[in-house]
């Protein structure tokens, strides 16, 4: 892409995030300058490809090499900014049943609780990742699913719901790699229902099934 097309991006600013359960004001700090981070390397990158782009370099390793990177900085940026999006101080710990995120847990998963004990487990699979509440935008389902290193797991089309970050940099200073359930716990008392609910695809929007 030539350096006149670029999108340049800036931090979302989160600092409404202060005063979570059990997830101390440290912790989003420290988890803030970390996101930062993606958000600046994602800027660099971008201008260093288009840099190659114009300089007829496309088809070197270095621009091949840049493009890989791009989607790792690139989806860290974007995955943090869900994840602290559906964060606020004034959770409530579970959804409205009547409400639509309610009702589309309940009917992709059964009820509430099948679909909590399912997601704690998919965030506590051994490893660093992400744990993704999905909405399918064909059948308007849910489903969870463990993402990896950013850029990989990603159902194909799906829109991500809720985000959980269990890289251990999303707890470290509040709860030793062991306590990662304790952390998924705290998560879940300062979940952002209305902003959640807002991601839906509704169900007058999903798209009917090919046959």
């Amino acid at each position: 892409m030539p350096q006149n097309m670029l999108t340049r991006y800036t931090p979302t600013d989160f600092s409404q995030l202060k005063g979570l359960r059990g997830i101390s004001d440290q912790q989003i700090e420290a988890h803030l300058k970390l996101y930062d981070g993606y958000v600046s390397n994602t800027n660099k990158l971008n201008e260093r490809i288009a840099e190659l782009f114009d300089q007829g370099k496309g088809g070197t390793r270095e621009f091949a090499e840049l493009r890989r990177n791009a989607g790792f900085e690139y989806n860290g940026m974007i995955l943090h900014e869900y994840y602290f999006g559906n964060l606020t101080p004034h959770g409530r710990g579970a959804p409205m049943d009547r409400g639509e995120i309610g009702m589309a847990v309940s009917d992709s998963f059964g009820g509430w609780d099948a679909w909590k004990e399912d997601f704690q487990l998919v965030g506590e699979i051994r490893g660093v990742g992400w744990a993704i509440l999905y909405q399918d935008p064909i059948t308007g389902r849910l489903s969870n699913h463990w993402v990896t290193l950013h850029q990989d797991g990603h159902p194909a089309g799906f829109k991500p719901i809720l985000v959980m970050d269990v890289w251990e940099h999303a707890f470290m200073l509040d709860y030793s790699p062991a306590e990662r359930s304790k952390y998924i716990e705290a998560f879940f008392g300062n979940i952002d229902w209305d902003a959640v609910e807002r991601r839906l695809v509704s169900s007058a929007a999903v798209r009917p099934a090919a046959a």
